[in-house]
Formats: C-alpha cells, sequence, structure tokens
C-alpha cells in the first residue's frame, strides 16, 4: 500500500507528538547551554545537536500537520530568557547532553516499535543513527576532558556457575550475596540519572520566579537526594564505587535562563521518564532488598508525579495531547 493511502495510526501521531514537545523543552535548553559554553569542542556538540533536532523538528511538524492535526505549541524562544547569566558549567551541559542523548535513543527505539509506516519508521532510523553518532561523541569528549565516569571493574571466576538456593535472593537477614552484573547496570543508571534530576532541581529551584514551583522543586531535590543515598548504599555495601554528583557544576546564579513552564515540565519529564529505569532496574533485581528499594523509589516517584501534573494543570501549562473521540459526546450533539 501507498504511503499516502496508509494513514498513521494513534500510536504514531502519539510518538510525533511527544517527540516534538520533549524536543522543542530539550532544544531550548540546548541553545542556552550552548550561549555560556566556552569550551569549544564543547560548543561545537551543541551546535550540531540543535541542527539536527531542527531538522527532526520540520520532518515531524510535516508528519503531523500532512494528517490534519495542530502542531504542538511545545517550548521556543519565548521559553528563553536571553542574556541571563551562567547556571550551569561546561562540564555540565556536556554531562546534560550525554544524558538526554540516552533519554532520545530509548525515545526513538520506542517510537520505532509503534510505527508502521515506511517513511516514519525510516524517519526513526535516522533518529537513532544521529543519537547513536552524539552518544559516541559526547563518551569520547567526557573520556578526553576526564569526566566520563565508567562503572565498577568485576575479576573474572575461573568457571561458569549456576544459582544452587533461597539464598540467591535473600537481601535483609544473614550474609547477602555480592551484587550481580545486571543488577550493577541498572543501579548505575538509574544513578546517573536521579543525580542529573537533582543538579536541575537546585538550579531551577535557584531562578523559578514562583514560590509554588520553587517548592515542588525544593522538595524534588530532597526526593532525589533520599533515592540517590538509597541505592548509592545498596553499592558501598558491595564496597563498589559510586558515580560522582555535579551539584557543584551548579553556579550560585539567581537569574533565570528560562521560564518557569519550561523548568517544571523538564523535571517532569525526567521523573516520568526515570519510571522505565527503575522498572528495568526492578525487573533485573534477584536481591530481595533491590526489589524493595525500586519498589518504594517508584511508588515515590508516582505521588511526586500526581503533585507535578496538578500544578502543571493549575498554571495551564500541560499540552493536551490528541485525545480519542468521544463518541458520546458526538452522539449527544445530535439529539
Amino acid at each position: 500500500m501507498d504511503k499516502e493511502e496508509l494513514k498513521l495510526t494513534s500510536s504514531e501521531i502519539g510518538t510525533l507528538w511527544g517527540q516534538y514537545v520533549n524536543g522543542t523543552a530539550v532544544d531550548t535548553i540546548n541553545r542556552y547551554m550552548l550561549s555560556i559554553i566556552e569550551d569549544e569542542k564543547i560548543k561545537l556538540l551543541f551546535e550540531d545537536a540543535i541542527k539536527i533536532f531542527e531538522k527532526q523538528k520540520d520532518q515531524i511538524t510535516y508528519f503531523i500537520e500532512n494528517e490534519g492535526f495542530p502542531v504542538p505549541v511545545g517550548f521556543s524562544e519565548s521559553d528563553l530568557n536571553k542574556g541571563s547569566k551562567r547556571l550551569f558549567s561546561d562540564i555540565f551541559c556536556l554531562h546534560y547532553l550525554h544524558i538526554m542523548t540516552l533519554h532520545g535513543l530509548l525515545g526513538h527505539s520506542t517510537s520505532l516499535g509503534s510505527s508502521v509506516r515506511k517513511d516514519l519508521r525510516r524517519f526513526y532510523d535516522s533518529c537513532s543513527n544521529d543519537g547513536m553518532s552524539m552518544y559516541h561523541r559526547t563518551t569520547e569528549l567526557l573520556l578526553e576532558k576526564g569526566h566520563f565516569q565508567r562503572d565498577p571493574y568485576f575479576y573474572p571466576n575461573e568457571n561458569s556457575e549456576f544459582v544452587s538456593g533461597q539464598q540467591f535472593i535473600d537481601g535483609f537477614f544473614g550474609d547477602k550475596r555480592p551484587l550481580a552484573s545486571l543488577e550493577i547496570i541498572a543501579l548505575s543508571l538509574n544513578l546517573k540519572k536521579k543525580i542529573m534530576e537533582k543538579s536541575l532541581s537546585i538550579g531551577f529551584s535557584q531562578v523559578t520566579q514562583s514560590k509554588e514551583v520553587r517548592k515542588f522543586l525544593e522538595s524534588t531535590q530532597n526526593t532525589s537526594d533520599q533515592q540517590i543515598q538509597s541505592l548509592s548504599k545498596i553499592l558501598k555495601g558491595d564496597n563498589l564505587p559510586v558515580p560522582m554528583s555535579w551539584e557543584s557544576e551548579v553556579t550560585n546564579s539567581t537569574d533565570s535562563p528560562f521560564s518557569d513552564k519550561l523548568m517544571l515540565y523538564h523535571i517532569g519529564f525526567l521523573l516520568q521518564s526515570a519510571q522505565s529505569y527503575h522498572g528495568a532496574g526492578l525487573a533485573s533485581a534477584m536481591r530481595v532488598d533491590l526489589v524493595t528499594t525500586y519498589e518504594k523509589i517508584i511508588l515515590k516517584n508516582l505521588m511526586v508525579t500526581k503533585e507535578w501534573f496538578n500544578l502543571m494543570t493549575k498554571n495551564k501549562w500541560l499540552e493536551q495531547p490528541p485525545l480519542a473521540p468521544n463518541r458520546k459526546d458526538l452522539a449527544r450533539d445530535k439529539k
């Protein structure tokens, strides 16, 4: 069937809509970071990231408009306060681009898995290729500058082993077995995402104009810190290193570069995205204390996300995605 005859499904429109809103939010922050970065190598990465998204944004707009849907408002230059003071160091900006590239790769692969039409699949293929290239480049530059935090090393066993009893999953009483490599992957990734979330909450809370938003951001900062401590404690219990914090890379500026709407939305995006990583950590956990820790984190994040939703809707900042037709209302209108 020709692509013009194959209409986009609700899932395909939904992923495009999400890619547009999330992409414009991150792009706005990238544009601010580009304006303050002094390191030429880091600046080049941000220039390329902005060019890449500009190309993707045009394609997303074409897909949405071609189906007769309104293009989301998203975020733009109106959410950026030009000329504001430096809020983040160059290295923090590089870490931010690296982490958000990881989020983008997950989003592109999820969107590809929901897409059927060939032109849309090819689009997400190109997005993934761009994301993989940026991941390699940010990783290489972090390594070059000595700021890439590698996960713990393992010493190999001589032979393969098999689980031999209930003690493999015990975690509260008696001797705990050492963490498995699959568990360490999830712990390390979740910690790095939480550290970014906390650092942004600190920076945003310093510059927001709204008392309500500041109170929420200070609350998310404390929640992130508690969860970082919980996950770090598990690694430290096996004498394994914990990723460094980036709080010192946030300046003491109180001059806001962004709209309150953008800052609050972005923290909510990170909270919601984190749930998939927490879920993956829970799925890989085979020790009871790990399972309990992830369950507590997931439950707490659901509660915080509800607070975020209430604050976003109260300020009329949460853009509504396309909805399925309300058949009852349509039928009622004909009476």
